[in-house]
């Protein structure tokens, strides 16, 4: 019993958390980015950023800090890149946290940028390495949409890896969009224009998840256990959720009250 509580409580977070984001989405950003793969890293080193895409969830406009924008600028073409990597990083970042700084109030909406491997701490790490101080974002402004969809629809909902799990059972467009190997392969590739759009696609996937999630609309493969719990006040759960049969059962009561009525007369 106190289990199933446990789900709905987190159910009824995530739910709450997801409308709150889109009924403010002219006050939500969406996140996502490539960098160097950090695996296989016997040095230690951190993985190199090769670009950033922030989406503003209302507009949709979509605004990208990349390696090879910044060296295109600089009058760098790419077999120089390595030459110059961290001057031309730094100053890709630099922009990023300028970015930062005019939307720090802003609600970021990521998809599993939660360490120092991967996320917001990666990034701030790698512009430190690089001399810099980063903007901070606090940690009450940040919604890992990975995570609120575990707590939404229980940790089966969909096949690993989810996001592009998700891709597919939505029948969402996924050109330019990299796995995680591709990704690695094309950075060894020097192939920083694919890892680009690779970026821009994922940070519209995230912002097309999120509001499908809103509309009710998401495809998954959560059963009803796993949605509302095997217990009879799960039922109660549904009833609340789906505002028609509670309108339906509310009709059949006074239909029938009305029939017990007649019958009195007879």
């Amino acid at each position: 019993m106190g289990h199933t509580n446990s789900i709905l409580r987190k159910r009824s977070v995530a739910k709450k958390k997801i409308i709150e984001l889109v009924d403010h989405s002219d006050q939500v950003i969406v996140i996502h980015y490539s960098c160097e793969s950090f695996y296989e890293r016997p040095d230690g080193s951190s993985p190199r950023v090769t670009s950033i895409a922030v989406r503003h969830l209302e507009t949709g406009q979509t605004i990208s800090f990349s390696i090879h924008q910044v060296a295109e600028r600089h009058k760098y073409n790419v077999d120089e890149l390595d030459r110059h990597y961290n001057e031309l990083e730094k100053m890709m970042l630099g922009e990023f946290y300028k970015y930062v700084k005019t939307h720090q109030n802003f609600r970021w909406v990521h998809w599993n940028m939660r360490d120092v491997n991967y996320g917001f701490a990666a990034i701030a790490h790698r512009y430190r390495v690089l001399g810099s101080n980063p903007t901070e974002i606090d940690e009450s402004k940040l919604f890992d949409l990975a995570q609120l969809l575990i707590d939404l629809f229980g940790a089966k909902y969909i096949n690993h890896p989810r996001l592009i799990s998700l891709v597919n059972k939505n029948k969402i467009t996924k050109q330019n969009f990299l796995e995680g190997k591709e990704e690695a392969e094309a950075f060894k590739n020097k192939q920083y224009v694919k890892l680009h759009q690779s970026t821009l696609r994922k940070v519209d996937i995230i912002a097309n998840i999120l509001q499908q999630a809103n509309s009710g609309m998401l495809v998954t493969n959560a059963t009803w256990k796993d949605l509302y719990g095997p217990y009879p006040q799960s039922i109660w759960e549904f009833i609340q959720e789906k505002w028609w049969i509670g309108l339906l059962l509310l009709l059949i009561g006074v239909v029938s009250d009305l029939l017990g009525f007649i019958n009195i007369f007879k």
